[in-house]
């Protein structure tokens, strides 16, 4: 194999570069590196990794396999995006089409029934399985001015109710543990009454909507929170 060792190549009128008539091929282990750049016209393929400090690009960019990325202007995807640390939305409005909330089974021990709304927004309560003394809510955000709702479906069962009483209802004792804050108790506005009463026939659910305002005025203060609570009211599902 011949070899030509030179400093630096230029084309024939000494002004610019020359042409690879049959192109280039770079052994193992071998790069391209420089201050430079490379500008393309055509297709780029590689076999391996691609790495660089930027990149920008007029036309399509298509992946195959799984594109990783943070500080993007603009997403525009026909597939799954899984946002693993959440979705920050500072401007403009959000709208999303086709979506559906999975509905979470609450976790209840010893007449308490906890909310992770880490995990969703909608939660199941089999009322056989026990009264619920205080609903307890977690994990919701802090950002000021915000009103963060949960759902609670409350399934009675069918042989026999395990209502909630006034003084121990929904509404009447609430524990708020937003994220970052070791949590404090609290009671709900109820439209009529002082809590929520549910449903005492058979097979019945309730739906109960739990809202939480936060004026921004500290994290940890009960007095910066108002929880509202609202219910089907006569609208049964049996």
């Amino acid at each position: 194999m011949s070899e030509i060792r030179v400093d630096k190549v230029i084309d024939e009128a000494g002004t610019g570069a020359v042409e690879l008539t049959q192109g280039a091929t770079l052994p193992s282990g071998k790069t391209l590196s420089g201050a430079g750049s490379i500008s393309m016209t055509g297709n780029v393929a590689s076999g391996g990794q691609v790495s660089g400090a930027t990149g920008s690009f007029t036309g399509n960019v298509s992946v195959g396999g799984t594109l990783t990325y943070e500080d993007v202007t603009n997403v525009d995807s026909v597939g799954v995006i899984t946002a693993r640390s959440g979705i920050n939305v500072t401007g403009g409005n959000t709208t999303i089409k086709g979506a559906v909330e999975t509905v979470n089974t609450g976790s209840y021990a010893g007449g308490i029934l906890t909310l992770d709304t880490a995990t969703g927004t909608v939660f199941s309560h089999d009322l056989q399985g026990g009264a619920i003394g205080i609903v307890s809510i977690t994990n919701f955000p802090v950002t000021a001015n915000t009103f963060h709702t949960v759902t609670l479906l409350l399934q009675q069962g069918s042989a026999g109710t395990a209502n909630t009483t006034p003084e121990t209802g929904i509404g009447t004792n609430i524990t708020l543990t937003p994220s970052g804050v070791s949590g404090f108790t609290t009671a709900a506005f109820v439209g009529s009454g002082t809590t929520v009463t549910l449903s005492s026939i058979n097979d019945d659910i309730d739906i109960v909507t739990l809202g939480i305002h936060y004026n921004g005025g500290g994290t940890g203060t009960a007095s910066n929170y108002r929880t509202f609570a609202t219910k089907n009211g006569d609208f049964r599902l049996a």
